[in-house]
């Protein structure tokens, strides 16, 4: 009689709590207590020093951080997971978050419905040269790095060392990419941006209902693939029940997915674009090198409208604040759980850390975004763009399943039990 091995999750941040413990941690008051102080001194400053907008958005960080860390919902886990083992359980949690995304994202693009009077725009990209290779470097980079923009970001926020390495190498790789992305947008091949809902006459009702049939049809395909792989089922983690979950203990893929999706619209409405993270990391790498002397201001890309964010305060820009956020709001998850901890650091995840950063940052800037801005925010806002930086970054991750044993790092088997 054949044996089932149970397998546990490929997670971006590995939960120090052993599977076979169905308890929690004691909660990390002293860290709450710091987290929280840390966070309201955040929120005043925004309040007295920037706009109305910025608070909300740090509290909508926060919301997103502290979702993220609770369901350990990532974007390199589920693509490693799909590519290496066939198991789409994560991907099709990400078909739901999208879903639901574009039921909400449709009549706020429609009619642009916001809370502050700045309209709403979804992003909405051309496909050429430029994002083929950055998505797909992106693929590469995130399986190496320890996980995506997003990933990077609540992993810091819960003590994971290696992904600070991995978030100062990708602030590196967003600045260089965006010194060279005229290159790659201007000297190479492209094609104009592509809408689903505008650039094919089917409006936003049409462009919804195909993008429904899409989700459905890729969540049907993982099904598929699990069967013929007969892949291992994800096992649970530690939780609890009733409405401690709420503050404590994983939470389901789908709600995860739904609170998501959720805080994006209400990120769209808030500052009249979707939810997005690297623009971010170039411009932080970008004030870093002006600083030393480098002449950042003649680079093409802060010509224009992106000029006054150079010149301006980094709270000033929407995208740190969120950032800034997220990262507050993971920590707040991971001392509520009791699971905040400071990883150790080898020379093959350091090493991997450091280039998987650099094709991080250079690939988010070449495609437009990263697994955020370009994948989520993308497919929501009905762009042609968002669904091949899905392809070209599983693909990417195909060729990353061969890279990560040279660092040390593990590669998910059928029989084998990883995390």
């Amino acid at each position: 009689m054949a044996t089932t091995t149970r397998v546990q999750p490929v997670n971006e941040v590995k939960d120090p709590v052993k599977a076979k413990d169905t308890g929690l941690n004691k909660p990390q008051t002293k860290l709450i207590i710091g987290g929280l102080a840390v966070t309201a001194i955040l929120m005043v400053y925004l309040m007295m020093t920037q706009s109305s907008m910025q608070p909300v958005l740090l509290i909508l960080g926060l919301l997103l951080g502290y979702t993220l860390f609770h369901a350990r919902f990532g974007f390199t886990s589920a693509f490693r997971r799909l590519a290496s083992v066939g198991n789409g359980q994560a991907l099709r949690a990400h078909m739901l978050m999208l879903g639901v995304a574009v039921t909400l994202f449709a009549p706020i693009l429609a009619f642009g419905l916001s809370f502050f009077g700045t309209g709403a725009a979804g992003y909405v990209a051309p496909v050429g040269i430029s994002v083929l290779v950055g998505a797909f470097m992106f693929g590469i980079g995130m399986q190496l790095g320890g996980g995506c923009a997003s990933g990077t970001l609540y992993a810091v926020g819960g003590g994971r060392t290696v992904m600070l390495i991995t978030l100062l190498f990708f602030i590196v790789g967003a600045t260089v990419g965006a010194a060279h992305l005229p290159f790659w947008t201007e000297e190479l091949p492209s094609m104009e941006a592509f809408s689903i809902a505008t650039s094919t006459g089917l409006g936003y009702g049409g462009a919804w209902a195909v993008s429904i049939a899409l989700f459905g049809l890729i969540a049907w395909i993982t099904l598929v693939v699990e069967r013929k792989k007969k892949a291992p089922k994800m096992a649970p983690l530690p939780t609890t029940s009733g409405w401690k979950r709420i503050f404590r203990g994983s939470w389901p893929l789908f709600a995860a997915a739904i609170a998501l999706a959720v805080l994006n619209a209400l990120t769209l409405m808030t500052r009249g674009n979707p939810w997005g993270i690297t623009s971010a990391f170039a411009l932080w790498g970008s004030k870093a090198a002006s600083f030393f002397g480098v002449d950042v201001a003649s680079w093409s890309y802060w010509q224009g409208a992106n000029a006054q964010a150079l010149e301006a305060s980094i709270f000033a820009d929407s995208t740190t604040v969120l950032n800034f956020g997220v990262i507050l709001g993971a920590f707040l998850a991971s001392a509520a759980g009791g699971l905040f901890k400071f990883s150790n650091l080898t020379k093959g995840n350091v090493t991997a850390a450091i280039i998987g950063g650099l094709l991080m940052g250079y690939g988010a800037r070449l495609a437009f975004g990263c697994n955020i801005g370009a994948y989520f925010g993308g497919i929501a806002s009905f762009s042609l763009h968002g669904y091949v930086w899905g392809i070209m970054a599983l693909a990417g991750t195909f060729i990353a399943l061969y890279l990560r044993p040279l660092f040390g790092l593990s590669v998910p088997k059928p029989k084998d039990s990883f995390c």
